[in-house]
């Protein structure tokens, strides 16, 4: 089951995926992308939900204000 984000966050984690600046486990790098590209509540979800995050590279993430369309 995908993990529920906002679409900020989405936006943000999509944005560092695609760049291929990093790998996505490095979450410490992650952060300091996000936070280098103006994802600042998306450094902030990222630092404060270790455990949704990693679940989530597993899982998949599901941008919760459009439920079924943003599926990663």
């Amino acid at each position: 089951m995908p993990i529920q984000i906002t679409k900020e966050v989405f936006t943000g984690l999509e944005a560092v995926r695609r760049s291929g600046a990093t790998n996505m486990f490095d979450r410490p790098r992650v952060i300091e992308l996000l936070e280098e590209m103006g994802f600042n509540e998306g450094a902030d979800w990222v630092r404060s939900h270790k455990s949704e995050y990693a679940n989530g590279i597993f899982q998949g993430f599901e941008c919760v204000d459009n439920p079924g369309q943003a599926k990663g």
